[in-house]
């Protein structure tokens, strides 16, 4: 589901601005290298809306001396079909059928993601709400979770947190990962429930181990600080690992700490750079610092102060301050400060157009 859920932010304190990176002095500056390419000034692509779960099929059955009959398939899903190849009006006749003469729960949820996101239909919040509301109370997990984030975003009417809750706790019981995520949130929020991080860990494990990067992450930090489990820096090292191999970027942050410091996992100075520099380019503040560090120390990567300082520029437009660094820049010439504001002045104007 693409509309908008809950977030890690502001729930989960994970404490990344109190990680040290080294203190080592700053090295000679060598001759800057190729800037990286700053992000185009606009917002990012906006996911597609996930596939209403579809019944699993009976796996096939072990050969035996005796033949077993075969296991009775589904019937295809055409009006998902449609939908994936972007034929957007015939999925909706399809879907549209399929409840009139068959009652098709899955149909009623396609409907509702179909009017959710205008994708052959005008966008409208009121009928996608209802088509959501017919599958969850007919048992769909789906509609249930998409019902849910419609409460919490306020397009199902008033924002109703409570009924919120109650469905995505429906939901995640039917086995909805992402539900069992934004629930475990809730329990880390300590609104709606009593403050629990033993539950919210318990709910983010299982989506966790299923593959959700978001659920690793957090979890992650569950186990760092010892909220809810007994603190292992191990285990936390190991799901930023998976979460950054997944391209979850403030876990690439956080496992590139780790990396460095030697916290959970082996001592890695030259990966964790790698690693910041790769989440620096995706715009986040806190790597865009560590890496302005590293640079300007020569750990992990090669000491070069317009890089340095370009970074830090950049970081604190994001708003990730360094005093330290501040002083570093002043003890360089005019002319490498220079360039490090060139450098830096793409990303700035990046900045400036995505908050305009």
């Amino acid at each position: 589901m693409s509309v908008a859920r809950p977030s890690v932010t502001g729930i989960v304190a994970v404490g990344l601005a109190a990680a040290w990176i080294g203190s080592a002095a700053a090295q000679a500056p060598t001759p800057p290298a190729p800037s990286a390419t700053p992000p185009a000034a606009k917002s990012p692509a906006k996911p597609p809306p996930r596939r209403p779960a579809a019944p699993a099929e009976a796996a096939p059955g072990a050969a035996t001396q005796v033949a077993a009959p075969a296991a009775p398939r589904s019937e295809p899903d055409l009006a998902y079909g449609a939908f994936q190849r972007g034929f957007y009006l015939t999925a909706f006749g399809i879907a549209t059928r399929r409840v009139e003469e068959k009652g098709d729960v899955k149909a009623m949820t396609l409907l509702g993601e179909l009017y959710a996101h205008g994708f052959g239909v005008s966008r409208d919040d009121k009928k996608a709400t209802e088509w959501y509301r017919l599958a969850a109370d007919r048992g769909d997990r789906e509609a249930m979770f998409a019902l849910a984030v419609f409460h919490l975003s306020g397009r199902a009417g008033a924002v109703n947190r409570e009924q919120a809750a109650k469905l995505l706790a429906a939901s995640a019981k039917l086995g909805q990962l992402s539900a069992a995520y934004d629930l475990g949130l809730l329990y880390l929020e300590g609104q709606l429930f009593p403050q629990d991080f033993a539950r919210a860990a318990e709910l983010f494990r299982g989506a966790a181990q299923a593959g959700n990067p978001e659920a690793q992450y957090v979890l992650a930090t569950l186990y760092k600080d010892g909220r809810g489990v007994t603190k292992d820096v191990n285990e936390a090292a190991r799901l930023l690992a998976a979460a950054a191999a997944a391209q979850h970027v403030d876990a690439q942050v956080e496992y590139a700490i780790a990396l460095f410091n030697g916290t959970g996992v082996a001592r890695n100075e030259a990966v964790a750079a790698e690693l910041l520099k790769k989440a620096a380019r995706r715009g986040n503040p806190v790597a865009q610092n560590r890496l302005a560090n590293i640079l300007a120390i020569g750990r992990g990567l090669k000491a070069d102060a317009v890089e340095a300082i370009k970074w830090h520029i950049v970081a604190k437009a994001g708003g990730v301050s360094d005093l330290p660094l501040d002083a570093f820049v002043q003890k360089q010439t005019p002319e490498i400060r220079a360039a490090a504001q060139k450098a830096a002045q793409p990303w700035l104007d990046a900045i400036r157009a995505s908050r305009s």
